[in-house]
């Protein structure tokens, strides 16, 4: 079936004016419909909740809650959703932004469980070695949090190497190392069986998701999960940054004295080989 911006456009021209004002609200607030029951739909187009009804049922849902059910299906998927008022309204998009970005901060910081949160950051001081691994959209955050925890620590992994497969790396992995996968929706198919060879071979892991990733979670022996919710087409990974800093901060003060002598060591190193602009 096609999703419902596509059917809306294919019948709008047999469309009764009062649909089309219905469809064109729609258009104009798409990113916002999972959000209004059919009366408040009805309301903000100016007509009735039957004239709501009638339309969705001419475009092939049973009920209201059909289309929503769909619309939020979709999203969690990690497919782009958005209408037109992200282009035209950005004043407006502006302060969507911002108020959602803050919502998203304050879901995941609420959510730590403060012993499991301890138990990672020991994990991460003590382990011989880490592989951090993140494909597609969140590879950008899996290197950061490399780039970050390396100015602590030393012997971590990035993974998988441009062109390369994982299997050769694993196979060297064991009970005295820790894995970080970053997993994110649209996820590759090879996250969940990564995990469970994990579990297998004793390899403590922890995976950094969204909420909603039930299947993923129950795989590794901890989870932080951060919200990617935006009012735009695309995930947001402001919190999934945050978290990687909050990270790289608590594991610092977890080593301080090798951190602090490790960070002095690097940034004479910088000065050494005149890598970075001294402005």
């Amino acid at each position: 079936m096609k999703p419902l911006d596509e059917r809306l456009k294919h019948h709008y021209s047999q469309l009764s004016g009062q649909e089309q004002r219905i469809a064109d609200f729609i258009f104009d607030h798409y990113d916002d419909l999972m959000g209004y029951n059919s009366a408040e739909l009805a309301r903000l187009s100016g007509v009735s909740k039957a004239t709501v009804s009638r339309l969705f049922k001419r475009l092939g849902y049973e009920k209201y809650k059909d289309m929503r059910d769909e619309l939020r299906t979709l999203r969690q998927s990690g497919m782009p959703l958005a209408g037109d008022r992200d282009v035209v309204q950005g004043n407006t998009l502006l302060a969507r932004h911002y108020k959602q970005e803050m919502a998203n901060l304050t879901q995941w910081v609420n959510q730590i469980d403060a012993d499991a949160f301890n138990d990672i950051i020991q994990r991460l001081a003590s382990s011989k070695r880490l592989f951090i691994i993140g494909m597609r959209n969140a590879w950008p955050v899996a290197l950061h949090l490399r780039q970050q925890l390396l100015q602590v620590r030393g012997d971590i992994h990035l993974l998988p190497q441009p062109g390369q497969t994982l299997s050769e790396e694993l196979v060297a992995m064991n009970e005295n190392d820790m894995a970080v996968v970053l997993a994110f929706r649209r996820r590759p198919r090879i996250i969940k069986p990564l995990l469970q060879q994990m579990q297998q071979r004793g390899i403590p892991s922890l995976v950094i998701c969204e909420p909603q990733a039930q299947s993923v979670r129950a795989l590794a022996r901890w989870e932080l999960c951060v919200p990617l919710d935006s009012v735009s087409a695309f995930d947001s990974y402001a919190a999934a940054n945050s978290l990687v800093n909050l990270l790289s901060n608590a594991l610092l003060h977890e080593l301080l004295q090798t951190g602090r002598q490790r960070i002095h060591h690097i940034a004479d190193l910088y000065a050494a080989l005149d890598e970075l602009e001294q402005r």
